[in-house]
């Protein structure tokens, strides 16, 4: 049975171009699903039936997970059973009636103009690694990009002329992204500086490991963690982090929502939407700061 989970997890990737994380976290709640199935001796998927998927809800919840990550794992099974039915390994699909538990709405972190400037200033730019390092930074929070995006970055993606990336997003959908005149001069000192060191392999890729190969995801990670030990940071961070300041800052600064959902690579307007939230607060405080009959 695990053979059909591999053979979903290789379409997310190579077919869907999901995330590296997103991927390994659907492998980890499919081999948990798995193992419940075996155990209460269920040894095809033909023989699942909602009530077996609702009792797995249920042992979720005995298991003190909470909602967030029952309802990843409910995403993952019902993810898997449409990709099941749609090639014909199962005659019907017992989770279409399977919903999500309500979440909490959180607003997404953010870093304000100050924590990003020290962010991108973190590394010491008469270096190779440092140039590198300091375009990662700036590449994230420029254009707003996924980390997965950052990573398939290909040298020929990029026009310096009209300070533009063509980009790889969810599904294969390519989008255009720009980028400002900062980002500009560090991708002139990493073309000219650090990648003709780096890229003694011939690759096409823009950002590269110390080894000459495409840069993973992990090592992204590591990098935007390192930085914002150097800059003191006092919240985690993360790439995504920088994708949410992105947003939160374009918004705040005037930009309207569908551009910002274009720039995002956001199918839908309704998940965009969630930063109009963080804008809408920052003006809530404004006007308590300002207006006469608010102030206490």
């Amino acid at each position: 049975m695990r053979n059909l989970i591999l053979k979903f997890i290789d379409e997310l990737k190579y077919e869907k171009n999901y995330s590296e994380l997103t991927i390994n976290g659907y492998l980890s709640d499919l081999d948990m699903f798995l193992e419940y199935l075996n155990e209460n001796n269920i040894k095809n998927y033909n023989d699942v039936e909602y009530q077996d998927i609702r009792l797995y809800i249920n042992y979720l919840y005995e298991q003190k997970y909470n909602n967030k990550t029952i309802s990843r794992h409910i995403s993952a099974v019902r993810s898997f059973f449409k990709y099941l039915k749609s090639n014909n390994y199962i005659k019907n699909n017992p989770s279409l009636l399977i919903s999500n538990p309500k979440l909490e709405k959180r607003l997404p972190k953010y870093l304000n103009f100050d924590e990003v400037e020290r962010l991108l200033s973190s590394f010491d730019n008469n270096s190779f690694m440092g140039i590198r390092n300091s375009l990662i930074l700036e590449i994230l929070y420029s254009t707003g990009i996924r980390v997965s995006e950052i990573t398939n970055i290909k040298l020929n993606d990029i026009s310096l002329s009209n300070k533009s990336i063509m980009v790889t997003g969810k599904g294969n959908k390519q989008r255009i992204v720009y980028f400002g005149s900062k980002c500009l001069n560090l991708l002139d000192s990493y073309i000219k500086k650090s990648y003709p060191i780096l890229n003694e392999n011939g690759s096409d890729y823009l950002i590269l490991s110390k080894t000459g190969k495409k840069i993973n995801e992990r090592e992204i990670r590591k990098v935007v963690d390192e930085a914002a030990i150097i800059a003191g940071i006092k919240i985690k961070i993360s790439p995504h982090v920088l994708r949410h300041t992105f947003a939160t800052h374009m918004l705040n600064e005037g930009a309207d929502l569908r551009s910002v959902q274009e720039l995002l690579g956001h199918e839908n307007l309704s998940t965009t939407q969630v930063y109009t939230h963080l804008s809408n607060e920052k003006i809530r405080n404004v006007y308590l700061n300002a207006h006469p009959r608010a102030r206490r």
